[in-house]
This record gives structure tokens, C-alpha cells and sequence, in this order.
């Protein structure tokens, strides 16, 4: 069984999933969020961050210097990057929207309930406003990123929208963005990159 199946305890019918795919990716997202939250707060609880629980068990990572979160958030990094290319701007910008918005362990809750109401405004208003873009061959990367830039920058400027909801959700990301502290830059990293899963986990087996 390998390092996923263990990691997210998939059912035999959830293996035929992309290794690597959408999932994984989430999942160790919000594992980095975790340890890097550990490593700044100085979070000593496991029980409060379940997805690096799981994740240090699993792996077997050690906790460096008698502090959680530093070890697991460098052994997450190397495989965010190995597995999907993420750079290290894309890091750091975490790391330092964390620092910016998490001043106690108080604050991680309604931080990660934020992210996770960004993420999805985000990629809802990506997915509404691309459509038949995502028909677009994987393969045509360059093209797809284009359009993505010109998607995320449309919703951080653009003030006049057909569709009320667009106009209202797009004004939803501005505010999370303007408190979580993201850059237009690292907001195209990260939806390009669930594009790109999303389009390869969508494509039909072939028949034998």
C-alpha cells in the first residue's frame, strides 16, 4: 500500500484515485498550514492538528528540537514541491500570512475557517467564469495559465459583472485576500495548479 493510501486510510475503492491528485494535494496543504502554525504558535497539542497527526505517524517524522511543526512542515514542503512544483515564494507567503493573522492559538481556528471560505470563493468563481476554457488540453499548459492569470486579476479588479452572485463572491475573495494577505501571484499558483488535477482526474479511463 503505498504512502497515500496510508495516509488518507482510502477504501479499496478510492485507490483508483490520481496517486498525487487533488486529494493528496489538499491534504497536504492543510497539513503544511498545520505545522507551520505548530512551529510559529508553539503549538505542543497534537489533538489540535489532526492532518500532521496523521501525517507524522504515518511518515514516522520525528519532532526536531523538542518542537512540533518544524521537522513535518520541511518533510510536507519537499513533497508539495517534488510531487506538484510549488515554489518557495508560494511558502512563503503562508508562512507569512500565518505570522500576520495568527497571534495565539486562538486566532488558528478562525484563520483556517477564513482560508478555507477563500479557497472556495476562489475556485467557485474560476470554475463559473472559465467553463469551456477547462476544455482546453492539458498538455496546452502555457495557454491555461494565461487564463488563469487573466481570470484571478479579472476577479481582483474587475467591479463590473453580468451576474449579481459574481460581482458579490468576487467581493467575498477581496476581503479574505485583503485580511489573509495573499498576492494575485500566489493566488494563480494555487488555483492553476487544482486546474491541472481537476482536468487529469477528469479524463476517462481508457477501454481495454
Amino acid at each position: 500500500m503505498n504512502v497515500f493510501s496510508k495516509l488518507f486510510r482510502r477504501k479499496k475503492q478510492e485507490e483508483e484515485e490520481v496517486v498525487g491528485g487533488m486529494q493528496d494535494f489538499m491534504t497536504l496543504i492543510r497539513v503544511y498550514y498545520q505545522a507551520s502554525m505548530a512551529a510559529s504558535l508553539g503549538i505542543t497539542n497534537l489533538g489540535f492538528l489532526p492532518d500532521m497527526a496523521v501525517f507524522k505517524r504515518t511518515l514516522k517524522v520525528p519532532t526536531q528540537n523538542n518542537k512540533l511543526g518544524v521537522a513535518e512542515k520541511s518533510r510536507c514542503k519537499k513533497m508539495l514541491v517534488q510531487m506538484y512544483d510549488m515554489t518557495e515564494d508560494f511558502f512563503k507567503e503562508i508562512d507569512g500570512s500565518i505570522k500576520k493573522n495568527c497571534k495565539n492559538v486562538n486566532d488558528v481556528r478562525n484563520y483556517l475557517f477564513m482560508f478555507q471560505g477563500f479557497s472556495n470563493d476562489l475556485m467557485m468563481l474560476i470554475g463559473n467564469l472559465m467553463q469551456w476554457k477547462f476544455r482546453v488540453p492539458s498538455f496546452m499548459k502555457k495557454m491555461l495559465r494565461a487564463m488563469t492569470e487573466k481570470t484571478v486579476h479579472d476577479v481582483l479588479t474587475r467591479n463590473e459583472w453580468k451576474d449579481d452572485s459574481v460581482r458579490k463572491t468576487s467581493l467575498n475573495v477581496r476581503r479574505y485576500q485583503q485580511i489573509l494577505g495573499y498576492s494575485e501571484k500566489w493566488m494563480v499558483e494555487y488555483a492553476f495548479r487544482i486546474i491541472m488535477m481537476a482536468k487529469k482526474e477528469k479524463q476517462p479511463k481508457e477501454e481495454v
